[in-house]
C-alpha cells in the first residue's frame, strides 16, 4: 500500500504507536478494553490529511462504532477530535477512487485473477464496484468474475470460532467458486477473509493463492505469485 501511494507522489508516514483498532474485542463483549484502543487511535492520527487503511473491517469498526464509544467515553474533547478525524479515514481502494479519482495506479499483473468482495467493504463501507475498477485498469491482468460475488466467506471474525460448522459450509462454498473461475489467485481488500479463504485452499492442497488488492496494485514488474 505504501508502495502504491509512494508512486503516486504522496508522502506516507506510519506512527509507530499505532495498535489494533479494538473491533475484535468490541465484537466479543470487551467493550471496556476497546475504549483505550480509540483513545489512542484519535491520539496518533489526529490531524492527519488522511488516514489509509488496507482493511475494511477495520474501517466499518471506526465509521460505525468509533462516534458510539465515545460517547460512553464521556470526553467531549476526544469527541471533537475523533469527529473531525473520520471523514479522513479511508479504506486503501476507497482512497483511490473515490479521494484522489482514480482507478489506473500503473500496475502490471499478469495472472487470472478473481475478486471476492469483503462483507465490510461491499455492505458497511459502500465501495461498489471501486476495487474491480482498479483490477481492470492492471495491465495483463485476467479478471474473472466469481459466482455469488456478494456471498459471505464465512470467516466474520469470532464467528468462524463461535459458529465453526455453518462458517466451514460458506467457506466450501465460496472455495468452490474460486476453483471453478480457473483464477491463479484470488484478492480482496481484507487480509481476514483472505486468510480464511487461503486456509481451505491449502487443506485442498490447490495452486491457488490469496493475495491482498495492494499487493498487485503495487506489481510493476508481474512477479510470480509467491
Amino acid at each position: 500500500m505504501v508502495r502504491v501511494l509512494e508512486r503516486l507522489g504522496h508522502t506516507v508516514e506510519f506512527p509507530a504507536g499505532q495498535t489494533c483498532c479494538g473491533q475484535m474485542h468490541y465484537n466479543t463483549g470487551y467493550q471496556a478494553e476497546a475504549m483505550p484502543l480509540l483513545e489512542r487511535f484519535v491520539a496518533q492520527f489526529k490531524g492527519a490529511e488522511a488516514v489509509v487503511v488496507p482493511s475494511s473491517s477495520c474501517v466499518a469498526m471506526m465509521r460505525d462504532h468509533y462516534p458510539i464509544m465515545a460517547e460512553h467515553i464521556g470526553k467531549p474533547e476526544l469527541t471533537a477530535e475523533l469527529n473531525k478525524l473520520l471523514p479522513n479515514v479511508y479504506e486503501f481502494s476507497e482512497f483511490l477512487t473515490k479521494r484522489l479519482g482514480l482507478t489506473d495506479v500503473g500496475a502490471y499483473y499478469p495472472h487470472k485473477v478473481t475478486y471476492h468482495a469483503s462483507c465490510h467493504g461491499l455492505r458497511n463501507l459502500g465501495l461498489g464496484d471501486g476495487p474491480q475498477q482498479l483490477l481492470r485498469a492492471v495491465k495483463g491482468i485476467d479478471l474473472v468474475e466469481i459466482a455469488g460475488l456478494e456471498q459471505c466467506c464465512g470467516f466474520g471474525g469470532t464467528f468462524a470460532v463461535k459458529n465453526a460448522e455453518v462458517s466451514s459450509a460458506m467457506l466450501a462454498e465460496k472455495t468452490n467458486a474460486i476453483l471453478n473461475t480457473k483464477a491463479e489467485a484470488c484478492t480482496a481488500c481484507d487480509n481476514s477473509c483472505l486468510m480464511h479463504i487461503q486456509g481451505a485452499l491449502h487443506r485442498q492442497r490447490t495452486p491457488v493463492r490469496t493475495i491482498h488488492l495492494a499487493e498487485i496494485l503495487a506489481s510493476e514488474d508481474g512477479a510470480v505469485i509467491a
